[in-house]
């Protein structure tokens, strides 16, 4: 009679025990099913301005982002302006020539390769991206070429020009959807946007009387409008990734303007 009480009390604590152990497996399969891994968030500390914190958006536009990752946790957009600035539209920055022209190198993505120009695809809905993101207030979006005043055949090209040059809208910008790679959002420190946008500029394009030239630096080379008197420095640019290896992006061949020019317009068919 004892045996069969003490036999009974194990089948009990067994039966509880499994019942434990399908409710815990169950629960870890339930986790790892509705598991959604955290947006990496960047944050951007500006000299004299404060910081603005940008949640990225990978399910959005991935190669972007992980380019955008890649070159700012290996430093590369330390030491950088925002070169232009444009109040009720944008700020531009992330250019190593600080001008608007520098291209990013495939060694500002890894160190062991080569300083060989690169570009990256336009992940947004012209270029056949399903990329859904508007370019409202805060949306961090990258920088591109357009070449479609010079030529119509060439409105392609400009698509997949991108490489480190990214801008912060600071009014929506709906004509813009669907055109430029939007991949993130300000969560934090918007005000310091609106400073940016705001800060003092050699002129605007508009002010320009007609047959007034713009003018020029100390070298004699004409300003671009926009041009902060004193660009906001970047003092640094990390994003946290939670844990997460975006891996290298894919990069593409930079359009040759030049060369297409020289193709088009010298004859030369060699080119």
């Amino acid at each position: 009679m004892k045996e069969n009480k003490i036999l009974t009390i194990i089948m009990v604590i067994a039966i509880i025990a499994s019942i434990i152990l399908i409710a815990f497996l169950g629960y870890g399969i339930y986790k790892k099913g509705s598991f959604k891994a955290q947006n990496p968030v960047a944050t951007i500390e500006i000299e004299n301005y404060g910081t603005i914190k940008v949640e990225l958006y990978p399910d959005q536009a991935p190669n972007t982002v992980t380019n955008f990752i890649k070159l700012a946790n290996n430093g590369f957009y330390d030491g950088l302006t925002f070169h232009r600035t444009i109040p009720e539209f944008m700020i531009q920055g992330g250019d190593k020539q600080g001008n608007g022209t520098g291209t990013p190198t495939l060694k500002d993505l890894d160190e062991n390769s080569e300083e060989k120009n690169y570009a990256i695809e336009g992940e947004f809905i012209a270029n056949k991206y399903k990329n859904t993101l508007k370019l409202e207030r805060g949306v961090i979006a990258m920088a591109r070429s357009d070449y479609s005043n010079i030529s119509s055949s060439l409105v392609t090209q400009g698509y997949n020009s991108a490489g480190s040059q990214f801008f912060i809208v600071h009014k929506d910008q709906e004509a813009l959807n669907g055109t430029y790679a939007g991949f993130g959002k300000v969560i934090e420190g918007i005000e310091v946007v609106d400073k940016i946008a705001n800060v003092e500029v050699y002129y605007r394009t508009d002010d320009l009387k007609q047959g007034e030239e713009a003018p020029k630096d100390e070298n004699g080379n004409e300003i671009s409008s926009d041009t902060p008197k004193e660009k906001p420095v970047i003092k640094s640019i990390k994003v946290e990734t939670y844990g997460i290896n975006y891996g290298m992006p894919e990069v593409v061949e930079p359009f040759n303007y030049y060369n297409w020019l020289m193709k088009n317009y010298s004859g030369n068919a060699n080119l």
